[in-house]
């Protein structure tokens, strides 16, 4: 059946401000892929990331240099060299997969091998900013089980005392975004673990990270920045001990399937995380995510609107995506 191809952009407002040690955003630019075959459409999202040199005119532009190969009948092995990893082919490649599903008349969990895909816990996300602020955003949301807390600067330790404080019993995630120096490194994990703690994301820079290696981590180190699809995992095994998997790097939900495998077997924990997007970016990586260890799956809680029908969040639980959405 002939297929045809649509490429949708959108920007969605984003509730507040969200910062990071990089720089605070009030929207979430995103692309949306439409591959349609009669009547059977399937949907993929991905979000540009300017981190790694996207833009929406430029990710566009690489799915519409592979529209006459999609509407041609590509595969999703195929498309794993027709395009590199990133933000355009994971719109594409989460498309092909709700399309399959969906001719098939089955879901995407049971092509998975998921019988019945549960609810899951997921962080949510407290921006960067000073220690009283950062604060009553804790405060605000201290009965949440899990909360992923932005930090970055070369004195968080104020940041990181003040949010403890706020939420003396909820699990703690900080993520530094490639933001601690060097100099700070061994004294701001030391108070993460003096806090509990249960996880840090990449505290030095990507490429930048050797250190890790060679100093005593008392607590777990996650490699997001510096790890984008399977063929980085090997040489990461000394300086970190847990990867933050997104569709956005992995370039889909096929290359994320084998890079979770890949970071099982070589004895990584595994969080799965995600840019600030739509429910429809969400939607693979929850079922992804069923026996992960940590969940970061927040990216539709921080905007002021979402598309419709969206995931289901209650308090802390997100629950896995109706075939309306995807999957």
């Amino acid at each position: 059946m002939p297929r045809s191809l649509e490429i949708h952009t959108d920007t969605f407002p984003i509730a507040g401000t969200f910062t990071i040690s990089r720089g605070s955003k009030t929207t979430a630019e995103v692309i949306a892929c439409v591959i349609r075959e009669g009547s059977i459409v399937g949907r993929g999202e991905c979000v540009p990331y300017r981190r790694y040199g996207e833009t929406i005119d430029n990710v566009a532009a690489q799915i519409e240099a592979v529209r006459p190969r999609i509407e041609q009948g590509l595969s999703r092995h195929d498309l794993q060299s027709a395009m590199p990893p990133g933000a355009a082919r994971n719109a594409v490649d989460c498309a092909l997969w709700d399309l399959e599903a969906k001719r098939a008349g089955t879901s995407v969990a049971a092509m998975l091998g998921l019988a019945t895909p549960q609810p899951l816990t997921t962080a949510f996300t407290i921006s960067l900013g000073e220690p009283d602020v950062m604060a009553a955003q804790t405060r605000a949301n201290a009965g949440r089980t899990l909360l992923k807390v932005k930090v970055g600067t070369s004195d968080d330790e104020s940041r990181i005392r003040a949010v403890r404080a706020a939420a003396p019993n909820t699990s703690i995630i900080l993520d530094a975004n490639e933001g601690w120096p060097e100099d700070t490194l061994e004294h701001h994990l030391r108070i993460a673990a003096d806090a509990g703690v249960a996880l840090v994301e990449q505290p030095l820079p990507a490429g930048k990270d050797a250190l890790l290696a060679t100093i005593d981590r008392p607590i777990v180190v996650c490699a997001d920045e510096s790890v984008h699809h399977t063929g980085d995992l090997a040489g990461l095994r000394d300086r970190y001990d847990a990867i933050n998997i997104k569709l956005d790097k992995t370039g889909g939900l096929t290359e994320a399937l084998a890079m979770k495998l890949e970071g099982q077997r070589l004895g990584f924990q595994i969080m799965l995380g995600c840019m600030v997007g739509t429910s429809l970016a969400m939607a693979p990586a929850v079922l992804l995510a069923q026996d992960a260890e940590f969940v970061d799956l927040d990216g539709p809680l921080l905007l002021a609107r979402d598309r419709e029908p969206g995931l289901r969040y209650q308090a802390s639980l997100v629950f896995p995506p109706e075939p309306a959405l995807w999957g």
